[in-house]
Order: C-alpha cells, then structure tokens, then sequence
C-alpha cells in the first residue's frame, strides 16, 4: 500500500519525483517539494502536456509571458507542451504534494 501524502524515505536538499504508473503514452507522477523552486533563469519546456493538481500546500507558477498563478490544496491546471513555465514557490510547511499526469 501507498499513501500519496507520506514524505519519501531517506528526504534531502532535493524534490522528489516518484513515477507512479508509466505506459507508453502516460505517465503519472507523485511531486514533493519543500521550499524548492526552479533555477534562476531556468524554464520548463516540455514534449508533453501535462496536468496537475496540487493536493496539499501552497506554491505559485510564472510562464515566460509573465503571468502567475497561486495554488492552493486542491487547485489544478493544464500545462499545454512547449508552454514555457517555471516554479517560483514553494511552501515548506506544509510541504507541497503533487500529482502530475504527462500525456500527449
């Protein structure tokens, strides 16, 4: 048995990135984040679309175009590929869980 809001084992300095089913044409992802945000100047830009909801904490996204959006427990959204974006925040307590699912 799994549960979706326990910290991963053996936690450091780093988000943690756990596959949780993987085929073909989808992958979904568990994310846990505390205090992490992307590097300066750095941008996602991925092959895939992606959505997600953030299932607990609070964080706050920028797409290169400069809008922003906070997220809350519960929020969710669509990432459309090559939609250039970026985490800006992250809350450390509590820390931020989220599920991510990558398709085409």
């Amino acid at each position: 048995m799994f549960n979706i809001f326990a910290m991963p084992d053996g936690r450091d300095e780093e988000e943690v990135f756990e596959t949780l089913l993987l085929r073909a044409d989808l992958k979904i992802e568990r994310i846990v984040s505390w205090g992490q945000v992307s590097p300066e100047g750095f941008w996602y830009d991925q092959e895939k679309h992606e959505w997600v909801v953030l299932l607990q904490g609070k964080a706050e996204l920028r797409w290169e175009d400069g809008r922003r959006q906070h997220l809350t427990a519960g929020d969710c959204l669509l990432l459309r590929a090559h939609e250039k974006h970026r985490v800006e925040y992250t809350s450390e307590q509590p820390h931020c869980i989220w599920l991510a699912v990558h398709f085409e």
